[in-house]
């Protein structure tokens, strides 16, 4: 990616700013209009413990295109429609993940 990508990852603070980055990346990749193709996430876990986030973009023609966020090592890697990885990013700050960042029980 670009220097603006690099840019952008300072920007990313919360896991909203993380899902919005991610998914506006993934629709560049594939020239798609962000608008029109939704995202999904899940959550992974190893051990027990929630290891990081899983996203998943598809697109027209049956096109999937994914990224996993490793929480551990905060950095994001980016797979294209044949499911191969073409870009790792060190995210800049520090995430809350998985239960720390759900706003406590009053």
């Amino acid at each position: 990616m670009t220097s603006e990508s690099t840019q952008s990852t300072r920007d990313i603070r919360s896991l909203d700013d993380l899902r919005t980055f991610i998914h506006k990346t993934l629709c560049q990749k594939e020239n798609l209009l962000e608008e029109q193709f939704t995202m999904t996430e899940m959550q992974l876990m190893r051990r027990g413990r929630e290891c990081g986030l899983q996203f998943s973009l598809h697109g027209p023609r049956s096109v999937r295109l994914g990224a996993i966020w490793a929480s551990d090592h905060n950095v994001v890697y980016f797979y294209d429609a044949r499911g191969e990885r073409y870009l790792k990013l060190k995210l800049a700050n520090r995430l809350m993940d998985g239960e720390e960042s759900q706003p406590a029980a009053a």
